[in-house]
């Protein structure tokens, strides 16, 4: 793996490296939508001081071509902070990311995505079932935002705040998903469990009929899955988890670590 740049502070470093490796990781589990959507990654006090600096993709790469070097530091309002990155940033995209870092500040990564099971059961009135395993660690920490249009007025910012609260997961209705992790794997596994509650759902629906009722988990079930998803996972992202994550990664698509 390449050392860090020597103009780059070693832990920016690191959160540039895990966050082009999140980038990869969704296009490779299909979550990508051509070069929209974001991940946004919080730089530490180390690097930023008490600035608010995060990393974003550069606008108009493939999630499975960014790279460590290639993202783009911005500040709270998506102004570039890094003159010599060539790369142009979408300001109209960061709307939500900013929000929810504002709200959040203990929230290092904030992922979002346009899935089409995703965006098929943000569309259900009902919004996620309990129907799974996968489901009830969802709806531990689930809020819900109605679609307001495209996503480009400061004015949504309160309101996504509002609903948001402290959820970790945020089904934008008519929208898609978004996932909110004190770390980039957090905010990854997060997704991966959502995105999976959502392809779980739209299957058992599909298959339901007047003979084949859904199951629902008993409600007594859904209590204390909080606690118990963190003896299961070591609190989501894991020490097990992301290097796995990574490994898989440099096997299928090397190459972020540049």
């Amino acid at each position: 793996m390449r050392t860090h740049p020597p103009h780059i502070h070693p832990d920016e470093w690191q959160v540039r490296l895990d966050l082009a490796a999140c980038y990869r990781l969704a296009a490779l589990y299909g979550w990508s939508d051509l070069v929209f959507t974001h991940i946004s990654a919080k730089l530490p006090a180390s690097v930023a001081g008490d600035e608010h600096q995060f990393l974003i993709n550069p606008y108009g790469l493939m999630f499975d071509e960014i790279t460590a070097s290639s993202l783009v530091k911005i500040d709270m309002n998506c102004k570039k902070l890094d003159a010599g990155n060539p790369h142009p940033v979408n300001p109209a995209g960061f709307v939500i990311h900013s929000a929810v870092h504002e709200a959040r500040p203990e929230a290092l990564c904030v992922l979002h995505t346009h899935t089409r099971a995703g965006i098929a059961v943000s569309a259900q009135k009902h919004g996620v079932l309990p129907i799974s395993q996968q489901s009830t660690f969802v709806l531990a920490s689930l809020a819900y935002h109605d679609y307001e249009g495209v996503a480009i007025h400061d004015e949504e910012k309160i309101r996504l705040q509002n609903n948001l609260g402290n959820a970790n997961y945020l089904m934008l209705r008519n929208h898609g998903l978004l996932t909110v992790g004190k770390s980039i794997a957090d905010a990854f596994l997060e997704m991966f469990t959502f995105e999976n509650t959502c392809r779980i759902q739209v299957d058992a629906l599909a298959g339901q009929s007047g003979a084949t009722q859904l199951t629902p988990v008993n409600p007594e079930i859904l209590k204390g899955v909080a606690h118990a998803m963190k003896v299961q996972t070591g609190g989501l992202g894991g020490a097990f988890v992301w290097p796995s994550l990574l490994r898989k990664l440099n096997r299928e698509n090397p190459g972020c670590d540049v």
